[in-house]
């Protein structure tokens, strides 16, 4: 041993890493031959074992408490919806329209604004009378399956930073996405599809981009799959050439032999690992992908109940509801086949492209309600048809909701502190309403919780305790919902 620390040219860290892989290496020797790793090449099963690492790294721990949902679709409103003119019914402020009132518009900036009411007309659905605005004529028939959540509250006010913390806990870059925790602390349903699947409004994705989606400082491999939103949802998946199945496979072997080699001679590099994963998945899913992504043999009354033979409104900005109801249909799909999270992203771009209403809030509306109203009423029909709905958790919200006050006229500015959020399926009180904003809409005030506690209240409903699942990195235990004290939203359990 030198002055430096070092053991024959290594560091402490990594004579103990590589002791320990001789000392397992003996223990998993008898298991190789079956395999195929003596003769050097990559079988299958121990290629998709590598879309789940963490020996060494966490805990990832799927059964310590009890899963009331399999899977989760999240339907994520990047921009932003306004929760008071969609579900949360606020008459004070109706009754209020056009006074001035003093309130605080960014963190501790606070103006004297100008009260704006909503346009929209409510009415209590279902049996325990939900409240939803004619902004959804779908939607609101099916409040009897929706838990809505009133009173969660975020920290920032900017987008990249709204986005990053709803969808990794934090509002920096650098941490794995919610899906990248599930993929990494539940066993794969289906090892020849991705755990973590993830679609793009056409007109563009969230500003913060792929770390909305990624996987952090875990390994490359935990992170989500995007399916393109125009034409084939996965290029090249087949190749250019007649090649038969077995040759595939052996050019795959071939290629993941000689990436094990690189990877052998650089131990602790993640990307390595994914490659590999990547490689063998891709061979997997040139069999499964083609008939996941195909549904011809779907009826016509399934397909119009998702609105893909609707007209297109006339509105320069809106896309109508085919091509969200295309990626519901196909979250389905993939649910059905073993996908665990499948996450669909709408709106892009800018401003009214997106649900950011600055410019107004009408016309915001009249954009994206129609554009997502028959398809989420018709997956959640769907679901429940299928018998999918008991242990499937779907969850619908953004990164922030909308001021109770004017902006530009006609729009609403952002609010991190008054959240909408809707769960349905998968263990949740049905026809449930939790939580309250002030009177205004402005602030969250009864059953106030944090976005770590509906990330929490994900895991503990998908069967993880948010405390244990962890993963080694900079000398933390990290977590999901970060080292602050976070709880299950238990009234909105059933």
């Amino acid at each position: 041993m030198t002055t430096t620390g070092q053991f024959c040219g290594r560091t402490r860290r990594e004579f103990l890493h590589e002791c320990g892989a001789g000392f397992s290496g003996l223990a998993l020797a008898p298991l190789l031959p079956g395999d195929g790793h003596l003769a050097r090449s990559v079988s299958a099963a121990a290629a998709n074992d590598r879309q789940f690492p963490g020996a060494g790294h966490g805990r990832p721990v799927s059964s310590a408490v009890p899963a009331k949902a399999k899977r989760c679709i999240f339907l994520y409103m990047y921009g932003g919806p306004s929760q008071m003119d969609l579900f949360d019914y606020k008459p004070e402020l109706q009754k209020r329209d056009g006074q001035s009132v003093d309130i605080e518009i960014r963190r501790r900036d606070v103006q004297r604004q100008t009260l704006l009411a909503s346009r929209r007309k409510f009415k209590q659905h279902g049996a325990n009378g939900q409240w939803c605005s004619d902004a959804l004529p779908h939607l609101s028939r099916q409040m009897d399956q929706l838990a809505v959540i009133k009173s969660l509250y975020a920290d920032s006010f900017a987008h990249g930073s709204a986005n990053l913390q709803m969808n990794t806990g934090r509002v920096v870059q650098g941490h794995p996405s919610l899906g990248a925790w599930l993929s990494y602390g539940l066993e794969a349903l289906n090892r020849n599809l991705p755990s973590f699947v993830v679609m793009l409004d056409p007109r563009g994705g969230p500003i913060s981009g792929a770390p909305n989606w990624g996987a952090g400082f875990m390994p490359a491999a935990h992170q989500g799959t995007v399916l393109r939103s125009n034409g084939q949802p996965i290029l090249n998946l087949m190749p250019s050439v007649n090649m038969s199945e077995r040759m595939r496979r052996g050019q795959i072997d071939a290629i993941n032999a000689l990436n094990a080699e690189h990877l052998r001679e650089r131990p602790g590099i993640p990307e390595l690992d994914a490659r590999i994963a990547s490689y063998e998945l891709a061979f997997q899913l040139q069999t499964t992908a083609p008939e996941c992504l195909d549904w011809s043999r779907e009826t016509r009354a399934t397909l119009a109940s998702y609105g893909l033979f609707d007209e297109k409104p006339t509105n320069r900005f809106s896309l109508g509801p085919a091509p969200l109801g295309r990626q519901c249909l196909l979250a389905r799909r993939l649910i059905e086949r073993g996908v665990r999270f499948v996450q669909i992203y709408h709106g892009g771009g800018h401003q009214q492209q997106n649900w950011d209403a600055h410019m107004s809030v009408e016309e915001n509306l009249a954009i994206h309600c129609p554009e997502i109203d028959r398809p989420i009423a018709g997956l959640l029909i769907d679901l429940k048809q299928r018998g999918l709905l008991d242990d499937t958790l779907v969850v619908w919200g953004g990164e922030f909701g909308r001021q109770p006050v004017s902006q530009n006229e006609h729009g609403r500015e952002h609010n991190p502190k008054a959240i909408t959020y809707w769960l349905a399926g998968g263990g949740v009180k049905a026809g449930f309403s939790y939580g309250e904003t002030d009177e205004l809409g402005h602030s969250a005030v009864v059953n106030r919780h944090h976005v770590r506690d509906l990330h929490a209240t994900i895991l503990h409903l998908m069967g993880i305790d948010h405390r244990q699942l962890t993963y080694a990195y900079g000398g933390l235990d990290q977590k999901l919902t970060g080292v602050l004290e976070a709880h299950p939203i238990h009234g909105i359990l059933a």
